[in-house]
C-alpha cells in the first residue's frame, strides 16, 4: 500500500482529483475527508495542503506528492521532481512600481514582501544580493508597496492584470516557471505500485494532449500526408475499396489539431476526423 499526497483545495486539488479519477483511482465522496483508502488498487491518498505536501514526502511519510513546482521549491524540502502535470502553470516574477527601471541588483539591501520567503531568499542569494528583510505575506502581496511594507514584491504572474490595477510592473527574469508536479523524497527509488500510479497518470495526460486525427488520402500524396501526421510511433495506413485511396490515422498534438487538419486538406485529404481520447499510453 503506498501513500500519496494531494492538495486539498484550490484549482491544483480539481484538476489532480480529476485526473486520479480517470485513471481509476477512488474519488474523495462529498464529506471531503483528509484521507481515502484505495485498497483495490493499493493506494491510499492524503488530502493536504499544498505547502505542506513536499515536508511529509521528504520526511518519507508519504511516497509521493502532488503539489506545485514553486510550492515544493519554497519548501527546501529535500525532494525530487517525478512527472511534470500540464496544468496549474505560473509564473513567479519580482515586480516594483510601474516607470521604475528596476532590475535584480536593485533589490539589494530592500524590503521585499512575498508569498514565498524561501525561494525569494535562496534565488537572491544565488546571485550574491542581499535583500534589506523578506517579509511573509499569504495573500494581497500586490498592496504591500502602497502600503508601505515593501519597496518590491515577488508573486505569481499569470496575466499581469492584477499588478497593473496596482501600478505595479514585472521585471527581470522568471523565478520559477510552475506547474503541477509528482514528487517523491530525493534519492528515493519507487517501487512497483509507484510505477503503475505514474504509468496510469501519464496514459490520461496523453488522452488530454492529443487527439486522434483520420483521413483519406490517395496514395500519390501519402508521403506529403504523413509527413504532417507522422503520430507518435508512425500512422496507422489502411488500403480503401477505392482504387489508390489509403485510410491514415495517426495523433496529433491538442493544440495543432486545427491546423493539422488544415494542411492536410491542402495536400488533398478527404473525411478529415479528429476524435477524443480517453486514455493513451505511449
Amino acid at each position: 500500500m503506498i501513500k500519496v499526497a494531494v492538495p486539498n483545495k484550490g484549482s491544483l486539488s480539481e484538476k489532480a482529483v480529476e485526473v486520479l479519477k480517470e485513471a481509476g483511482y477512488k474519488g474523495r465522496g462529498i464529506n471531503k475527508s483528509l484521507n481515502v483508502l484505495d485498497e483495490a488498487n493499493g493506494v491510499e491518498f492524503y488530502f493536504l495542503r499544498p505547502k505542506d505536501i513536499a515536508i511529509y514526502v521528504a520526511q518519507g511519510h508519504l511516497d509521493l506528492g502532488i503539489t506545485g513546482r514553486d510550492l515544493a521549491a519554497d519548501s527546501r524540502a529535500n525532494v525530487e521532481e517525478v512527472m511534470a502535470l500540464g496544468f496549474g502553470s505560473s509564473t513567479f516574477r519580482f515586480a516594483a512600481p510601474a516607470g521604475e527601471p528596476w532590475t535584480i541588483q536593485d533589490l539589494e539591501g530592500k524590503r521585499v514582501a512575498t508569498s514565498y520567503p524561501h525561494l525569494v531568499t535562496d534565488y537572491l542569494a544565488d546571485r550574491g544580493i542581499t535583500p534589506g528583510e523578506v517579509t511573509r505575506l499569504d495573500g494581497a502581496v500586490e498592496i504591500s508597496i502602497k502600503l508601505g511594507v515593501a519597496d518590491a514584491i515577488a508573486d505569481v504572474v499569470s496575466t499581469g492584470a492584477t499588478l497593473r490595477q496596482q501600478g505595479l510592473a514585472p521585471f527581470g527574469e522568471p523565478m520559477v516557471t510552475s506547474e503541477a508536479v509528482v514528487i517523491r523524497r530525493r534519492g528515493h527509488e519507487g517501487c512497483p505500485e509507484q510505477d503503475v500510479l505514474l504509468k496510469r497518470i501519464r496514459g490520461i495526460l496523453n488522452a488530454q494532449n492529443y487527439l486522434m486525427v483520420d483521413y483519406n488520402i490517395s496514395r500519390e500524396n501519402l508521403e506529403r500526408a504523413t509527413s504532417i501526421t507522422p503520430g507518435i510511433t508512425g500512422p496507422t495506413v489502411s488500403p480503401l475499396s477505392r482504387d489508390g485511396w489509403v485510410a491514415v490515422r495517426a495523433m496529433v498534438p491538442r493544440k495543432k489539431a486545427n491546423q493539422t487538419m488544415d494542411e492536410l486538406a491542402v495536400v488533398g485529404a478527404e473525411g478529415i476526423l479528429a476524435t477524443e481520447l480517453r486514455i493513451a499510453r505511449l
